[in-house]
Order: C-alpha cells, then structure tokens, then sequence
C-alpha cells in the first residue's frame, strides 16, 4: 500500500501562484508515475502533469497548463511538487495527487485525499 499526503492549497488570486506537495509512503519502491489530477464540479478529472520513470523519464501536462504550471520531484524526500504559476479562474478544483505502482499490464492507483485550490479575487 501505498500512502500520499498533499499540501498546499488554498485561495489565490488570478495571477498568483500556489506551490502543491504530495508526500508518498508505504511501498513506494514500486512506483513508476506520480502526477497531479483535478477535478471541478460538474467536470470530468483531468490530468494536470505527471512524471513518469518507465523507460527513459517522461514528464506530461494537460495543454491548459503548459508554461504555467511545473511538475518536479524529489527522490529522496518521496515528494512531488507542482508549481502553479499564473493562476487562471478556470484552474479553480480539487487537485488529486496519484502515484501509479504494479506493472504497466495491470497497473495500481493511489490516490490522495484532495486539496482545494480557488482562483478568485
């Protein structure tokens, strides 16, 4: 099992940035991604970055993101990071942090509890 704990969220005006953590735990020696998702209501959850460590090391945002928002992780501290810059109204949700483990053929979903992220003056 795996364990995520996330941080950071908050209000923050158009224009500003939030940083989000996610610390993992557990058995965290099978995990191969770990990315940010969120979800608005009334809105599908959406893929907002990802990394992933399968083959040579991949790094993913949704297009609405792209030039605002920085994934990174650190390896010794079992933690991702995502940078918001810039922040847009439309950014308003619940923001998810995942980690994936198992195989490629069967993979496992860890999810963390959600942190709150409003955009708004």
């Amino acid at each position: 099992q795996v364990q995520l704990v996330e941080s950071g969220g908050g209000l923050v005006q158009p224009g500003g940035s939030l940083r989000l953590s996610c610390q993992a735990s557990g058995s965290i020696s099978g995990i191969y991604a770990m990315g940010w998702y969120r979800r608005d209501p009334g809105k599908e959850r959406e893929l907002v970055a990802r990394i992933s460590s399968v083959g040579s090391s991949s790094i993913n945002y949704a297009d609405s993101v792209k030039g605002r928002f920085t994934i990174s992780k650190d390896d010794a501290e079992n933690t991702v990071y995502l940078q918001m810059n810039s922040h847009e109204p439309e950014d308003t949700a619940v923001y998810y942090c995942n980690a994936v483990s198992g195989t490629l053929y069967q993979p496992v979903d860890y999810w963390g509890q959600g942190t709150q992220v409003t955009v708004s003056s």
